[in-house]
C-alpha cells in the first residue's frame, strides 16, 4: 500500500481531481465522495497499466504542497 496525494477542487458544476504524479489521471463528478471513489479507480487502473507495459512506478512522495502568498491586483 502507499500513498499518494490528490488536488481536489470544486467547480461550477462539482468537484474535479488530479494526481500530480500521475499526469493525465483525473476524475471529475457531481461530488466529492464520488470523484475520491472515481480518482482512486483511475489512479489503480493507470498504476496497473504501467506495471503491464514493464513501465516505471513514479515515487508518490516525489510532490510537495505548499501555500504562497501574492498581493491581489490593485
Amino acid at each position: 500500500m502507499s500513498t499518494w496525494t490528490v488536488v481536489y477542487e470544486q467547480t461550477a458544476t462539482g468537484w474535479s481531481a488530479f494526481a500530480p504524479t500521475l499526469p493525465g489521471v483525473v476524475a471529475a463528478g457531481a461530488t466529492r465522495a464520488e470523484v475520491e471513489q472515481l480518482i482512486v479507480e483511475a489512479m489503480a487502473l493507470h498504476l496497473q497499466e504501467l506495471t503491464e507495459d514493464g513501465l516505471p512506478i513514479p515515487d508518490p512522495g516525489r510532490v510537495d504542497v505548499g501555500q504562497v502568498e501574492l498581493r491581489q491586483p490593485a
